[in-house]
């Protein structure tokens, strides 16, 4: 799932490409991700409308259109942004192929992935891509959006200049579960997912499975200059991209090139050399150095 790094990288690009655009209509063939309102409403109701400012939310981007309304799209697992010009033509009954019309921008082939395509007044389209179909799309009233729980209830941003040490320490000091999994709590500190839990915890020493609340001051101090570190290199590198994330272009972000343990099983630790290890933790992943950090 796109992180804080991978939805900034594309909040940055969609600001540089589509403000000040007209959305002068959309094509979809899985009516299931538009959320709200219904398909048919929605594709009225978005018709005409400008864009006017972007930012992100968490690992949600919303996007400010004229007239009051809001679009939030969450990319989920596998989906996101592309934005150019392209040809698209189907060539089954559920399969579509866009070829690129722009040099430089998303020249191969992409079937059956993009199932949301908005189309702007100066002949380009932001499309959305995602193989497992499991990103959601909502357009509503702008304050109607800006309330909904699921923002409300967000955490402090990771990279939130207000989140201090001080205001850091006292959340996690009061979480008795894992420390991988309060990382990843979306209403404990938002932005962070399975990617950056991992980078951090490593560069700060501590096991994943450590109880929040066992932190001592030093260990918070490490952990919260380390989440820092990794999310600023991850952002300056354009993200991760080791399955499925590209930027507005297409590209691959460069992080993959620099990890230091997540989905590095088996692999020597770049500190230690003991091979690095993989546990699982509620359903996802955890990889560490069962020396550096041990329990």
């Amino acid at each position: 799932m796109p992180e804080l790094p991978e939805v900034q990288t594309i909040v940055d690009d969609l600001n540089k490409k589509i403000i000040g655009r007209k959305i002068t209509a959309v094509w979809f063939d899985w009516p299931k991700t538009i959320k709200n309102p219904k398909p048919k409403v929605f594709e009225k109701e978005i018709k005409g409308l400008g864009v006017e400012k972007i930012k992100r939310a968490g690992k949600n981007i919303l996007i400010y259109l004229s007239r009051g309304y809001l679009l939030l799209i969450h990319q989920k697992m596998t989906g996101h942004l592309l934005v150019g010009k392209w040809r698209t033509q189907k060539i089954s009954k559920f399969k579509y192929e866009v070829v690129s019309l722009e040099k430089g921008l998303l020249q191969e082939k992409v079937n059956g992935y993009i199932h949301l395509i908005f189309y702007f007044d100066n002949g380009w389209q932001m499309a959305l891509s995602d193989l497992r179909k499991f990103a959601k799309v909502l357009l509503g009233d702008k304050e109607k959006i800006e309330n909904l729980p699921e923002l409300k209830k967000l955490g402090p941003d990771a990279l939130d200049k207000k989140l201090s040490f001080k205001k850091f320490k006292d959340i996690i000091e009061h979480i008795r579960g894992k420390i991988k999994q309060a990382l990843m709590n979306q209403e404990i500190i938002s932005g962070i997912g399975n990617i950056y839990s991992d980078e951090a915890l490593f560069l700060a020493k501590i096991h994943p499975f450590k109880p929040a609340n066992k932190l001592t001051k030093k260990e918070a101090n490490n952990l919260y200059l380390a989440i820092r570190r990794v999310l600023k290199k991850a952002l300056r590198l354009r993200g991760t991209s080791i399955s499925d994330f590209r930027d507005t272009s297409g590209k691959a972000g460069a992080y993959s090139n620099v990890r230091l343990v997540y989905r590095k099983e088996g692999k020597p630790c770049p500190r230690c050399q003991t091979l690095i290890k993989r546990v699982k933790m509620a359903g996802r992943s955890a990889h560490f150095c069962p020396k550096c950090q041990e329990f």
